[in-house]
């Protein structure tokens, strides 16, 4: 093996570095040359163009379904129960018999207050005749006007007694047939607290069952009365048209988010306001003839307010927010460039925010690409139809706005 001299390595190690950093230098300013020569492309982002429309809006409250009508069976006399004529939680229809108390005492008293204004009759009929009968002799002075008076107060009494056993056996035949204990309203009966031979007393504090009317059924919400006045302040200042007979129309959405496949409509609201809440109750009616709802169910009822005119919807994707919290979109500014635009919500619409200052009809709002915006960027604006036409088919359908 031949050693190279050690001078002559440093020589050589010299030479390479310095070709490489000719070389190096050499890339460098091939590299400017290149980006001088042409410019990065412009960042495409998709955008909406804002417009002007006739924007249903509703309020979504949430609420409890409350039964049609409701009834607890409690017996109005008491004695033994014979049967139980019901199944639990079957459908009953109103006059329907549901117990069968022990009746045999109280047809016993029946027989009794029969009997009794049996013997007032007859004994009313024979003092008519007597009263009549001396009527004709004090005429004639054959009986004293004593006797004659005495014969009338006991035809009086007679008459009395008879009314008095009438209104006797009248009790009597009612508690009998109380001892059929039947369902004053139709709808479903829910489960039974006694059975079959337990003693049962006349109104007594527990029920028996408990029949609900379920079609059509309740839906109470409660509202803020601070809502309530804007909105009654928006309708008389004309900011808010009046949704007409739409207004009577409730939506409801149940508790799983599924929306409820039938319309009901507004009953009443309140006039009272409830000290504790600062709101108001408001009722509406909806047709259960599956019975899907049943009472205590919570639910989400969705109201037509009224309609705001020459309203401007922006995507909710397009909104962000600045340090300050406000509410801020890109906005399309000429020659390629952006700029930041706060703006003022008033509620959402669907998947769009309803916005009442900062942006005017016409307007290029950022949606996609949000993410690519720096400072010095140049942008290329793409316009998005498909994002367009759910905000059109959104303001044109009240039914879908909401309140969140």
């Amino acid at each position: 093996m031949h050693h190279i001299p050690r001078k002559t390595v440093l020589v050589l190690s010299v030479a390479a570095l310095a070709a490489l950093g000719l070389s190096a230098c050499n890339k460098g300013q091939q590299g400017a040359q290149a980006g001088g020569a042409g410019q990065m492309p412009p960042a495409e982002v998709g955008v909406v163009t804002l417009q002007a429309a006739t924007v249903g809006l509703s309020t979504e409250l949430a609420g409890r379904t409350a039964a049609y009508a409701a009834a607890e069976i409690r017996p109005q006399v008491g004695g033994i129960i014979q049967q139980r004529a019901f199944t639990e939680g079957g459908d009953v229809k109103a006059g329907q018999t549901l117990y069968q108390i022990d009746p045999a005492t109280f047809q016993n008293a029946l027989d009794s207050a029969k009997a009794a204004l049996a013997r007032s009759e007859a004994s009313l009929t024979s003092m008519r005749l007597k009263a009549e009968r001396y009527k004709d002799l004090v005429t004639i002075k054959a009986v004293s006007q004593q006797d004659f008076d005495d014969a009338q107060a006991a035809f009086k009494q007679a008459e009395a007694s008879v009314a008095a056993d009438k209104a006797a056996a009248e009790t009597a035949r009612i508690n009998l047939g109380y001892t059929h204990v039947a369902a004053p309203i139709s709808g479903r009966i829910g489960r039974s607290s006694v059975t079959q031979g337990a003693l049962v007393t006349a109104n007594q504090a527990t029920a028996l069952a408990s029949v609900q009317q379920l079609d059509p059924i309740y839906v109470d919400v409660t509202q803020s009365t601070a809502e309530l006045l804007r909105l009654k302040r928006d309708l008389a200042s004309g900011v808010l048209k009046n949704a007409g007979a739409n207004q009577a129309k409730v939506r409801l959405l149940l508790e799983d988010g599924t929306p409820y496949a039938l319309e009901g409509k507004l009953a009443f609201t309140d006039v009272t306001v409830d000290a504790g809440t600062g709101s108001v109750t408001l009722r509406a009616v909806f047709p259960n003839p599956k019975q899907e709802l049943l009472p205590g169910m919570f639910v989400r009822a969705v109201l037509q307010t009224g309609a705001r005119e020459q309203s401007i919807l922006v995507p909710q994707q397009a909104v962000t927010r600045n340090t300050k919290g406000e509410a801020i979109v890109m906005v399309v500014a000429p020659e390629g460039k952006f700029a930041p635009r706060v703006i003022k919500t008033v509620q959402t619409v669907g998947d769009k925010w309803l916005v009442s200052e900062g942006v005017q009809p016409g307007e290029q709002v950022i949606v996609e690409g949000l993410q690519r915006l720096r400072p010095g960027v140049v942008i290329k604006p793409v316009p998005m139809a498909a994002a367009s036409a759910p905000a059109a088919a959104s303001a044109s359908a009240p039914s879908s706005a909401s309140n969140r």
